[in-house]
């Protein structure tokens, strides 16, 4: 379950923030999160869950927009959507292609009230 790392780490980025802009306390985390990263929301849910407490995002609104899968064909150079990473190409069927997103974890914002 590496959830648990990647709320940890998750925690790390906000108490960082917070300890460089001076905030006790945020109200919401915004995160992206790509369908081909691998990553299981619910048991991340449940990993912030545990992992927040006590910390600068205890009760916070953890909010999660997920990122679709995009590749770019490497024969044709086709941009499609893909749902796993040995989807062939559409246009060509070429079996080589490059993710260009999908797979991202990414912090994008921190909430909190005055």
């Amino acid at each position: 379950m590496h959830e648990v790392s990647i709320a940890e780490s998750i925690v790390d980025i906000a108490r960082d923030y917070a300890g460089r802009e001076n905030v006790p306390l945020f109200s919401a985390i915004e995160l992206q999160i790509g369908t081909l990263s691998g990553i299981e929301i619910e048991a991340l849910m449940f990993a912030m869950d545990v992992v927040c407490r006590g910390t600068v995002l205890e009760g916070a609104e953890i909010r999660i927009q997920s990122v679709a899968g995009r590749a770019r064909c490497e024969g044709c150079n086709f941009e499609f959507p893909v749902e796993d990473q040995f989807s062939p190409c559409p246009a060509c069927g070429e079996l080589r292609s490059s993710i260009i997103s999908g797979e991202e974890l990414r912090v994008s914002s921190l909430l909190f009230s005055e």
